[in-house]
This record gives structure tokens, C-alpha cells and sequence, in this order.
């Protein structure tokens, strides 16, 4: 499922007009992304939680020439499943 499906689905299931869900999916989102921007957690019981992942710099290696070159600092985003969405893929 992507996003415009979501949104569809949505629209249906309640109701409301296509633009009004999709203002409030976008917003959901973008909410998600400025409370990781800002280093905070996001929790959605039963469902999962988005963190941040602190990766340290590292020399690496061009697998095409031999080349090393270093790779900065980077945090990336997480997702780990809450247990109730585990239990329920799981069954």
C-alpha cells in the first residue's frame, strides 16, 4: 500500500473528501519527520516506534576503483515494530 492508496482507503472507510484526508495523512507524516528532525522519539502503541540511529564516520572502500574514501557521521531513521503489529503479522 502507498501513500495515495492510504489516503483512498481512508477517504471511504470515513467519509470525508480525498483533499481533506490527504491534508491530514500529509500532516501525520510531516509531524513524524520534525519530532526525528528535532531528535525525538515517536511511539505509536501497538503499532511501533520511529528513533534516530547514530552511525560514526568510517573509511570505506570504492567497490568500482579500490579507492578509500571516508564516510561522514550520519543518523538515520529506525522503525521497530510495536508487539501487538508483530503478534498480528506473525499469526
Amino acid at each position: 500500500m502507498n501513500k495515495s492508496e492510504l489516503i483512498e482507503e481512508l477517504s471511504v472507510q470515513t467519509g470525508h473528501n480525498p483533499k481533506l484526508t490527504d491534508k491530514s495523512v500529509r500532516i501525520f507524516f510531516d509531524r513524524i519527520k520534525d519530532a526525528l528532525n528535532a531528535g525525538d522519539k515517536v511511539e505509536i502503541r501497538g503499532f511501533g516506534s520511529f528513533t534516530l540511529k547514530n552511525y560514526k564516520g568510517y573509511s570505506g572502500r570504492n567497490p568500482k576503483t579500490g579507492e578509500t574514501v571516508d564516510v561522514k557521521p550520519k543518523k538515520l531513521p529506525v522503525f521497530r515494530t510495536g508487539k501487538d503489529l508483530r503478534s498480528r503479522v506473525n499469526k
